[in-house]
């Protein structure tokens, strides 16, 4: 298939980066049972379609009457999302849900020069290495409009392609075994950074209320004060799970079909692909690695939690 030529119209209006310090292996999730209860903030499905209403007409069966949701409010909701990603329009379509279920038309908001200069102004604030080119943050910066423009012009043509990841080995937190890092190039960090900009909303709108990783505004911290909360009512069960590997050994397939599930632009769906898939270079020579998401990647932590999520969800309905 050729998603790279399929384009599509926006539905009608509605109504990381390597730092080794922050990069974990394995993901250990504290579940507390029996009856596990969503806590505060859950967010319900998107519903497929489009639901318009006409004066005394009552709603369908099955649809349940909302009050419209002043922008302010829904903006306050959504304080973290980047501002010149997240308009109003998006973030109102990002609450009621979208036509299908799906996003039309993202590459627009990935590639245009606010998205980017904000993102490479959190690459930079995150103080990372230089990739195999060799190229670091301060010598990106004195070109920086014409590095973003020519990135700009790469992701709407369709012809932006990654460059290799720079494999680094360090010590694991706690024991004498190393882990693999890479690092990608910091026009691939910029890229990346956009990329979870648009992303992270529309992955994080329905992840599972007791899902805290890797999550903005939430933590370890979080998780822990609701398992308090958990115990002094009353539950007794604690299940500690650790993913050996989990990074490591996330089918590409399985992950990139989820993203399709949730994105219908091809040139978006591209990106995702073409990070998972590039190539790794260490001192031993280049591979591309056939599973995982690549640790010290800007992408990682979402796309390893999106994968994840249909195991939280699970556990919470099995009870």
């Amino acid at each position: 298939m050729n998603r790279g030529d399929r384009r599509a119209e926006e539905p009608p209006s509605p109504p990381g980066e390597g730092r080794e310090e922050r990069v974990h292996v394995g993901v250990r999730a504290p579940l507390v049972a029996k009856k596990w209860r969503n806590g505060h903030g859950a967010k319900g499905a998107q519903e497929g379609g489009e639901v318009t209403e006409k004066p005394g007409q009552a709603p369908p069966d099955g649809v349940l009457e909302q009050r419209a949701t002043p922008a302010g409010e829904i903006r306050a909701g959504w304080a973290w999302v980047e501002a010149e990603v997240w308009t109003e329009r998006m973030l109102t379509a990002l609450e009621q849900g979208v036509k299908g279920s799906k996003w039309y038309s993202l590459i627009d908001k990935v590639s245009v020069l606010p998205t980017l200069r904000q993102a490479f102004a959190r690459v930079k604030a995150n103080h990372g290495a230089a990739g195999v080119d060799h190229v670091t943050v301060a010598e990106f910066e004195p070109h920086l409009e014409t590095n973003l423009e020519k990135l700009a012009r790469e992701l709407g043509e369709g012809s932006y392609r990654p460059q290799a990841i720079r494999r680094r080995w360090i010590r694991k937190l706690g024991s004498q075994e190393k882990r693999p890092l890479g690092i990608p190039t910091v026009r691939d960090r910029v890229v990346q950074t956009a990329l979870r900009a648009v992303l992270e909303p529309i992955f994080d709108r329905d992840f599972a209320a007791h899902s805290y990783g890797f999550r903005p505004n939430r933590g370890g911290k979080d998780a822990l004060r609701r398992v308090d909360d958990l115990l002094k009512e009353g539950y007794s069960w604690v299940v500690d799970v650790d993913l050996k590997d989990f990074f490591d050994t996330i089918p590409h397939s399985a992950l990139i079909d989820g993203v399709k599930g949730k994105v219908a632009d091809g040139r978006v769906l591209e990106l995702p692909e073409a990070f998972l898939t590039q190539k790794v270079m260490g001192k031993a020579g280049g591979w591309v690695a056939e599973g995982g998401t690549p640790q010290g990647a800007v992408t990682s932590p979402l796309l390893s939690s999106f994968y994840l999520d249909p195991f939280d969800q699970q556990m919470a309905k099995q009870g």
